[in-house]
């Protein structure tokens, strides 16, 4: 079978582990170039070494690559601000182009795999949320298929070593993208989304807790649910894990809960607490953030390119 050549925007961490992983563990997908802008990087430096055709000369560097003109679908993974001058000045050199977008940049539709992947097929820029949307979304998604749910808060904590600067860069970002797709995607009338990151040493494996208000439903179908989507998570990200069983709390009518900027609600309220180990193809275990986020860009990546060739 003839893989699709990519190109990846970006040799920090998520572009180095994404290479890899599409190297080791992708069988429609094959490594073009990789791009960045600083010519020590070790993401470079590791390209080259395995055979990888490389530039220090960001998107112009790319489109004067002779490997260019073979390549379909682009990742970015640099930062928001990068996205939107990539995107049009690569789209001025070659039509036709799919872009898998890992920053907060969302040019185009959220997607997260399990939960509308097969919707997007055909867009030319897909956003892959952010670490914690990928991890939290699903979950969001699996009480609202149940229940209508009113109200979506997510956590995710996160190892300080493994927030490089793009991370840095675009934590405002990061919280504005997770609360839009929490609505968008997850089916919640309201989002938020919360951020920390935890200094502790030894690092600690990134967590993250759901909180769903919803409509009041029945908790065994809730609960199994959530546990069939954290199965369909598992399938292309081994290390996210139920950190233990789902929690319920039922707010009575009479003794509504006051959600500030939002109003009074009783109906069920679900908490998810997950946990999420990375493979440590290139990055430590601890990073599952960074891990999550490769693996689905990579999954979408994969499905995009089989409907390439159908």
């Amino acid at each position: 079978m003839k893989k699709t050549k990519v190109a990846i925007i970006g040799s920090g961490n998520i572009g180095t582990d994404l290479m890899i992983k599409i190297m080791r563990n992708s069988d429609g997908l094959e490594m073009g170039a990789m791009v960045g802008i600083d010519a020590n990087s070790d993401g470079l430096a590791r390209a080259a070494r395995m055979g990888v055709a490389t530039t220090h000369e960001g998107v112009e560097g790319l489109a004067q690559m002779p490997v260019f003109e073979e390549i379909d679908i682009i990742f970015d993974a640099t930062s928001a601000k990068a996205h939107m001058h990539n995107e049009v000045f690569l789209r001025g050199k070659k039509e036709g182009l799919k872009f898998i977008d890992l920053t907060p940049a969302a040019i185009g539709p959220y997607c997260v795999p399990v939960v509308n992947l097969e919707q997007h097929l055909h867009e030319g820029n897909v956003n892959m949320v952010t670490c914690g949307g990928q991890a939290t979304i699903p979950m969001v998604a699996a009480v609202s298929r149940v229940a209508k749910v009113h109200y979506a808060e997510i956590v995710a904590s996160i190892s300080s070593k493994s927030a490089g600067p793009g991370t840095r860069a675009n934590i405002d970002e990061f919280t504005e993208t997770t609360t839009k797709a929490i609505e968008v995607v997850g089916g919640a009338s309201k989002g938020k989304a919360v951020i920390i990151l935890n200094p502790a040493e030894p690092p600690l494996l990134m967590r993250d807790t759901v909180y769903v208000l919803s409509e009041k439903a029945d908790q065994a179908q809730v609960e199994a649910s959530i546990e069939e989507m954290a199965a369909a998570v598992q399938s292309y990200v081994p290390g996210y894990r139920l950190k233990q069983k789902v929690q319920f709390d039922e707010i009575p009518d009479d003794q509504p809960i006051n959600i500030p900027g939002h109003g009074h609600f009783s109906g069920l309220k679900t908490s998810v607490f997950l946990e999420v180990e990375g493979a440590a193809h290139y990055l430590p275990a601890y990073a599952g953030n960074l891990d999550i986020m490769t693996s689905a860009a990579l999954g979408t990546a994969e499905r995009i390119a089989k409907s390439l060739v159908n």
